[in-house]
């Protein structure tokens, strides 16, 4: 498969309870033709009041969350065994209810900006997958710089030099303009880029000696916050499976996939001004993240 393919993620449907959505296909940026993707990010983007379509074409407003992911997923799995998603373990006896805080306090180490040293065991990787979940999905993806810095930090260095050529051709000038940010990835004057990535919980499928598979089920914040903004934040919902490795003493990414959903009902929240979406973002940091 090449890498300016359509990737299709494996592993059929997703378990009972998740909808029944199964893997998402989504075309990778910058290999399609721009009016054709302008189209689908930008009229999905038509509104902070308009409630988004689910047409298939809607699933590529996903791009702007974790475009990353989605283009690190066709490259990495090019040469993938096609093994479909791990079974879900059961919980263990007296375990407490999954929806409650478990386990150690965050990590205290720091790759760069991005937590490190995370424990060698099941706690340790849910915690890993959940914080590169974040740093893959964050605004500093779309800068050349700081992505090669990211990708370095969290994944397995036999698989990171392919991937920053891969992804710096899919960060081409004529994406970064399509979602509205200058060719270098910077912010036009006025305006604020939001892209922000926030685990709601993690699951540990498997685990077998130096190697792991977690999924990571996220909602995302993407657009341009600003009075002449044409692509409004808006909100999404997904889940990643990423399979890491023990790696250097820290767990690191070897692949990642990622489907659409589970998506809650949307509420009758007011819809936020440009003006009050740009002020949180900018004064509302983010998290460290263990399980």
């Amino acid at each position: 498969m090449s890498f300016g393919d359509e990737y299709e993620g494996g592993g059929g449907r997703g378990r009972g309870g998740r909808g029944g959505t199964g893997r998402t296909r989504t075309r990778l940026p910058g290999n399609e033709p721009a009016d054709d993707f302008g189209n689908g990010f930008g009229d999905d983007f038509g509104g902070p009041a308009r409630r988004p379509q689910r047409s298939s074409r809607s699933l590529v407003t996903v791009v702007g969350v974790v475009v990353l992911l989605i283009a690190a997923i066709a490259f990495a799995n090019r040469s993938g065994d096609g093994e479909g998603e791990g079974t879900a373990k059961a919980p263990r006896e007296g375990a407490p209810p999954p929806t409650a805080a478990t386990g150690r306090k965050p990590v205290t180490g720091k790759n760069g900006t991005i937590p490190a040293g995370f424990a060698r065991d099941e706690q340790g990787a849910q915690s890993a997958a959940a914080n590169y979940a974040v740093a893959l999905g964050s605004a500093g993806m779309f800068q050349r710089e700081n992505r090669h810095s990211i990708l370095r930090a969290v994944h397995d260095p036999a698989a990171v030099d392919g991937l920053l050529a891969a992804l710096d051709k899919a960060y081409s000038p004529g994406f970064l303009k399509n979602v509205g940010l200058n060719e270098d990835g910077s912010t036009p004057p006025g305006l604020t880029f939001v892209s922000r990535t926030m685990p709601v919980g993690t699951q540990l499928l498997e685990m077998n000696g130096d190697a792991a598979t977690v999924e990571v089920w996220c909602t995302g914040l993407v657009g341009m916050a600003g009075e002449t903004s044409t692509k409004p934040v808006t909100q999404t919902w997904f889940t990643i499976t990423q399979k890491l490795k023990w790696v250097g003493g820290d767990w690191k990414i070897q692949s990642s996939s990622q489907k659409e959903g589970p998506t809650p009902v949307n509420g009758d929240n007011r819809a936020s001004t440009a003006d009050e979406i740009a002020e949180a973002v900018a004064g509302y940091g983010g998290f460290t993240y263990a399980r």
